[in-house]
């Protein structure tokens, strides 16, 4: 080990300086930043309401490129179509035609979004605080890069596409909360669709549920709640097969931002957090 000493003018030697020390109180610095810690529950909920405030703010101060989003749903609907999976019109027009099924589907897209992605954040921050950060980092990774896609390919939903012979599901059976029609419209960006942050909250939901439920029952319903989401935003014409596709690679960048970071998937780390200033606890998995 070498050290670097600081003399004065004088020939003084003043301070003597561990070059390998320095490195290693920088690598141990990284370490505790990386270290899973046990989450501040304040702190949380600041953090989840402050994040959201701004992704919205953000998500709608996007411009609204009308034209733009319109002529990219043009583009990806014969894109689509060339590929022989442009079957979203009948996909809606079969759903609609059960008014019981489409309303329900209607008040799915509205409220699940919200209610399970809180619903799996409060079940990790509870059962799995040491997976809970890395995990919830992965959320936040995957909701920012959504942000760059809005900006840079404004979309129009099928619904609002000229001439695409799509229904409008939420304006047709007067049901509330989509906040891209009826009076809630002007709150919202319509032209955000691609990516698809509905696939991108609910399959991070499922895999979570998936990898760390044990119940078998659980985990089932778990990979079933993307599965049925694809279908809800399809349904309701508001979303393209691809925005779903946009969503999926959201959510590989959110995975490969957490891996990078804490060295492993979010899921491989400890069941158990280290207290604050304490030892990390043993993995309780």
């Amino acid at each position: 080990m070498s050290d670097s000493t600081v003399t004065d003018p004088e020939g003084r030697e003043q301070v003597t300086v561990p070059r390998a020390v320095t490195g290693e109180g920088e690598q141990g610095f990284l370490r505790r930043l990386r270290t899973p810690r046990r989450p501040r529950l304040w702190f949380e909920v600041l953090l989840i309401a402050v994040s959201y405030w701004t992704y919205s703010l953000i998500r709608n101060a996007v411009p609204e490129q009308r034209g733009a989003a319109l002529r990219n749903a043009d583009w990806i609907w014969r894109s689509e179509n060339r590929l022989g999976i442009g079957v979203e019109d009948s996909v809606n027009h079969v759903v609609n035609s059960a008014s019981w099924l489409i309303v329900g589907m209607n008040y799915y897209y509205a409220t699940l979004h919200f209610v399970v992605t809180l619903g799996v954040l409060v079940w990790l921050y509870r059962s799995h605080p040491g997976r809970y950060a890395a995990t919830r980092l992965v959320l936040f990774a995957t909701t920012g890069v959504a942000l760059v896609g809005y900006y840079l390919y404004p979309l129009a939903p099928p619904r609002l596409m000229n001439g695409g012979h799509f229904v409008d599901t939420v304006m047709l059976h007067h049901t509330w909360g989509s906040m891209a029609s009826g009076d809630l419209k002007h709150m919202s960006n319509q032209y955000a669709a691609m990516p698809s942050m509905h696939i991108g909250w609910s399959l991070w939901c499922g895999l979570t549920i998936f990898a760390l439920a044990r119940a078998p029952w659980v985990r089932v319903l778990g990979l079933l709640y993307p599965a049925t989401t694809l279908l809800v935003i399809v349904a309701t014409a508001n979303h393209f097969w691809l925005d779903a596709v946009g969503g999926v690679l959201c959510l590989a960048f959110g995975f490969t931002v957490a891996g990078l970071w804490y060295g492993t998937l979010p899921y491989a780390l400890p069941r158990a957090a280290a207290a604050r200033g304490g030892p990390l606890l043993p993995n309780e998995a």
